[in-house]
């Protein structure tokens, strides 16, 4: 499927473009606590900043993935785009191309920037996870592609978003 990097909500912000991958497993999903930046302290997916015009999108995915927690995906899958727009704390627009994986290789591990963990699907600690996550992360669980921009008004409090499923 191709997304469209057309935002729901207008926004003239330059665009940051970044990565998003969860790895899930045998009715468990993987989880990295942030230990530094952007989002630290939160349970999160792996993923980053993309090298524009020195890699893809996908590449981009699996070298955040391998550098954050040491697994290589062997069946990413796109499942959507994000937007995530802060009134206040950040002048970018996040572009976050969201994946999902089911296979990979090797070893999850501690690094320098997470410290992962496997919480089962029914259990996720979405108390400790950026807000939004409860909204569209079960979606992208149930293998359903999805297109969703949300609005910030400080770090911990969405103003206002939309959610589209997508065919």
């Amino acid at each position: 499927m191709s997304f469209t990097n057309e935002t729901l909500i207008p926004c003239d912000k330059k665009r940051k473009i970044l990565t998003l991958v969860f790895i899930v497993e045998d009715k468990k999903i993987l989880l990295g606590m942030k230990k530094r930046g952007f989002g630290v302290g939160k349970w999160n997916g792996f993923g980053g900043k993309v090298d524009v015009g020195k890699e893809t999108i996908e590449e981009a995915a699996q070298r955040e993935l391998q550098e954050e927690c040491g697994l290589t995906a062997l069946d990413l899958q796109q499942r959507g785009i994000i937007f995530f727009e802060f009134e206040k704390e950040i002048d970018e627009l996040f572009e976050v191309h969201l994946f999902m994986a089911t296979k990979y290789s090797g070893t999850a591990a501690e690094t320098e920037e997470m410290l992962p963990e496997w919480y089962d699907l029914d259990d996720i600690p979405y108390r400790f996870m950026w807000v939004d996550d409860k909204h569209w992360l079960p979606i992208a669980i149930a293998g359903k592609n999805l297109k969703a921009h949300f609005v910030f008004s400080d770090m911990k409090t969405i103003k206002n978003f939309e959610l589209q499923l997508l065919a």
